[in-house]
């Protein structure tokens, strides 16, 4: 079990040396910030920093997913990590999930730009979005209320191409909405559903909401995150939400993340992985492979 091979499904580089990239959300003072301190993570974070955090887990395969690093020049973003996969011993990441703005009438051809990349399989707007407290605001408005941006989604068809959705509870109408009407698109389910609040009812409300979108059979959902909104987070407190989402996606519709290093804020990526062995202790070989490494590689094509 120590030694099961994991595919993390979810995790980001940045190279803050790097003239050609540029993550502003960063360099926001900690009384900005989204969740916790910035400053523990505002440094380059290489493949080589990823690989030695990882190296006592059997790490075979990675999945980047986009690090909001310049909006108006996503694909320098791509193009680096292309050419770190190609070029580093490791291969990593095998998979890129990569950033597109479809409020952005040149979205087709981003798209395009992305896809000429061997290792691009997805991409990610962050859609987070809370009118009652703008500080949990991803994004600058409910992008799934505005009809321009519902209307350029449909870019995304055709291409193989799945997307990353990052939402609160709240917006799992419209995430509903959208994957029943893009049914031919893979969408992928980020950190948890995001229960950003950890009350009882609040627990309530989010399974009450995972149970809704998990009836589009076309959304997976990745188990990550979990420490940006319960910083002292502990396998006991963690344990609600992993095992409420293996039961409402079942284990085939279900891969275990470290969002790393954002969540490298919280706790080491040894403790995170480690507790998801822990949760998962009693479960079949089977079933600890499918949520460890074979879902990813499957829905990630890797």
């Amino acid at each position: 079990m120590d030694n099961i091979p994991i595919v993390d499904a979810h995790h980001h580089l940045w190279d803050l040396e790097n003239e050609k990239t540029k993550y502003s959300w960063l360099m926001v003072s900690e009384g900005e910030a989204f969740f916790g301190d910035y400053g523990a993570i505002r440094k380059s974070y290489l493949l080589d920093d990823y690989l030695n955090d990882a190296k006592n887990q059997n790490l075979i395969k990675s999945v980047h997913v986009q690090a909001e690093h310049d909006d108006d020049s996503p694909v320098n973003e791509t193009e680096w990590l292309q050419r770190l996969a190609d070029n580093h011993n490791a291969k990593l990441p095998n998979a890129i999930v990569a950033f597109a703005d479809f409020s952005k009438s040149n979205v087709a051809d981003i798209l395009d730009q992305h896809q000429e990349f061997n290792n691009t399989r997805g991409i990610r707007q962050i859609l987070s979005f809370n009118s009652d407290e703008p500080k949990y605001s991803h994004a600058p408005e409910d992008y799934m209320k505005n009809t321009k941006w519902l209307e350029n989604f449909k870019n995304m068809k055709n291409r193989n191409l799945s997307f990353d959705i990052q939402v609160y509870p709240h917006q799992m109408d419209d995430s509903f909405n959208l994957a029943k009407n893009n049914a031919d698109i893979l969408f992928i389910l980020n950190h948890t559903g995001e229960p950003c609040y950890q009350s009882e009812e609040y627990i309530q409300y989010w399974e009450a909401n995972m149970k809704k979108i998990a009836n589009c059979e076309n959304m997976v959902a990745k188990i990550s995150g979990l420490g940006m909104f319960n910083p002292s987070w502990t396998i006991d407190s963690t344990k609600i939400f992993v095992e409420k989402t293996i039961e409402i996606f079942g284990i085939e519709r279900c891969m275990f993340a470290s969002n790393f290093p954002v969540d490298k804020i919280f706790n080491t990526f040894d403790n995170y992985w480690n507790s998801f062995k822990t949760i998962t202790k009693d479960y079949s070989e089977n079933e600890k492979t499918m949520l460890f490494s074979s879902n990813a590689e499957k829905y990630y094509r890797i």
